[in-house]
């Protein structure tokens, strides 16, 4: 049986999560379900009211080619470990596509498993990059300017010039920002912002510490000089720094020895092509051919489980 939208369905999901993604961080896994999860995202199999396969649709204003369009992201697709012999997720995969069909022209799910989610008609749009920084290419500057206590408010205002530079994005508001903090500082992470001499905000880096290294999972920047500040300050935390950016920025002409690895981020459903066709005036079959039409580069950087 396929239930949705049942508040008995939210410990059973979560079970699901704990027991599938044993290779996660489990404080994101706590987060997520007291500050995201709402009861009309759950979409479950149940036997006897127990959840053996799961998947979550958060629903997401999409900003596209100056549009805003109604999308959401799919994430935490996943079945109990004994019971994976059956097709339980492609029976969860139908009714949550279905609605999404219903009532969205895209539909997108981040994932580092795209293999995966062909046979639903997702294909693979938007690739990130990320770069394994060190002293040893880095020129050291020094803190002024940097400060680990920056408000929500702050971020979303250089968010908002950042993001002028992209398409495909997230409409991303100040109680998002308020959340986005709390997670970081729940997973262990830190903010750390730059401003100038006027105290004006001029970018952030959320860095994560993971043993011996720092992975920097966002960074906003408004100049060279405020991305450099950033990564310095991540490099007193760690000796060595994963910056992960859209593929777009490309990087490497600022560190033209960091090694750069591209892969595989977020897939994107085509829910109805001939809707996307007249509303942007242009004839799509695809998926490609869809964002083939964007007027800047796409920047999706919204993650939950993968």
């Amino acid at each position: 049986m396929i239930e949705f939208n049942q508040e008995h369905l939210k410990s059973g999901i979560r079970e699901c999560w704990k027991r599938c993604f044993t290779t996660s961080d489990q404080r994101y896994t706590d987060f997520f379900f007291r500050y995201i999860y709402k009861d009309a995202y759950g979409y479950a199999k149940t036997i006897d009211k127990h959840v053996i396969s799961s998947v979550c649709r958060i629903p997401m204003d999409y900003m596209f080619n100056g549009r805003v369009l109604k999308a959401s992201m799919l994430t935490g697709l996943c079945t109990l470990p004994e019971e994976r012999n059956g097709r339980h997720e492609e029976d969860v995969m139908e009714v949550v596509l279905d609605a999404c069909s219903r009532s969205e022209l895209l539909t997108f799910v981040n994932t580092r498993k795209p293999e995966l989610f062909y046979q639903y008609g997702f294909e693979s749009v938007y690739k990130r990059s990320v770069y394994a920084l060190s002293r040893e290419n880095m020129k050291r500057m020094n803190n002024y300017g940097c400060a680990y206590e920056v408000s929500p408010i702050d971020m979303l205002k250089v968010y908002s010039y950042y993001i002028r530079n992209f398409n495909g994005f997230l409409a991303r508001d100040l109680d998002y920002f308020v959340n986005y903090k709390k997670e970081v500082a729940a997973r262990g992470g830190k903010i750390v912002a730059f401003y100038d001499g006027k105290d004006q905000i001029r970018g952030y880096a959320a860095i994560m510490i993971e043993g011996r290294v720092a992975r920097i999972e966002e960074i906003v920047y408004l100049d060279s000089v405020s991305l450099m500040k950033l990564l310095n300050a991540a490099l007193m935390e760690r000796a060595e720094v994963f910056l992960h950016v859209s593929e777009s920025e490309n990087l490497s002409k600022v560190f033209p020895s960091v090694k750069r690895v591209d892969y595989e981020d977020v897939m994107v459903r085509l829910n109805d092509k001939e809707l996307f066709s007249r509303l942007f005036k242009t004839q799509v079959e695809t998926v490609q051919e869809a964002f083939a039409i964007s007027k800047k580069p796409i920047n999706l950087n919204e993650h939950y489980m993968q």
